[in-house]
């Protein structure tokens, strides 16, 4: 991905606790910090559809021992008049802010694994190095993949996927931490650059025990600026 996108995609610390924070506290005043999109389309949106995060434990080559993974199938399709820029990212955050980034140390092993499980209901998935690039007009032109997730801490019953590039939309936000006393820098910006993003919020049922077995359960999706 080109690092222009990269650093497009990736908000400041202080704002990224804000908006977790907002997901996973109950208080009004956590949830009025969840910024959200404009209600107005104001820029272009893919048709994006998508599978609830699933589990796979598998042996790696040289491991002793199985590893599990959680991943989510999806599908994006331009249903715009044009065609766009397709650069996405998606991150799991957990109850406890736990922050894992899909694709992050996943071997090629795995997307073996989970193309050979879905062969026949998906048999043109492709890899997520093969998704990103200018997503052509129309149905024909959809594109099938995953984005997988490493495993996270039993003890957290409610976790997060957020999933950005499926829209142009973005807002230049100020940010609240810039010490205007130090030279404006990429580790003191004045301000940020948020993006709309899918976020979709999930509870696992059970204790830490059965949490290794229980399927997530789909609580709310919806769209916000992070």
């Amino acid at each position: 991905m080109p690092t222009q996108r990269k650093q497009r995609f990736r908000p400041v610390r202080a704002a990224l606790c804000m908006g977790l924070l907002a997901c996973f506290c109950g208080s009004a005043s956590a949830t009025a910090q969840v910024l959200k999109p404009s209600r107005a389309l104001l820029s272009w949106e893919l048709k994006f559809s998508f599978a609830d995060p699933q589990r796979i434990s598998l042996t790696l080559p040289g491991a002793r021992d199985p590893a599990t993974y959680w991943y989510m199938l999806y599908t994006v399709e331009n249903d715009t008049d044009h065609d766009v820029p397709f650069y996405a990212t998606a991150e799991l955050v957990t109850a406890s802010l736990q922050v894992i980034k899909g694709g992050e140390q996943i071997s090629p092993t795995v997307y073996d694994a989970i193309k050979a499980r879905h062969k026949i209901t998906h048999p043109f998935m492709i890899d997520p190095s093969r998704v990103s690039g200018t997503l052509l007009q129309g149905e024909d032109n959809a594109k099938t993949s995953m984005v997988v997730f490493r495993q996270f801490n039993y003890q957290d019953n409610a976790f997060s996927i957020y999933f950005s590039g499926l829209s142009g939309e973005i807002k230049q936000q100020p940010n609240p931490s810039f010490d205007a006393s130090r030279p404006e820098s990429k580790k003191n910006p004045r301000t940020f650059t948020l993006r709309k993003t899918l976020e979709i919020k999930y509870e696992l049922p059970g204790d830490e025990t059965t949490r290794r077995l229980a399927k997530p359960i789909r609580r709310e999706r919806r769209w916000v600026m992070r």
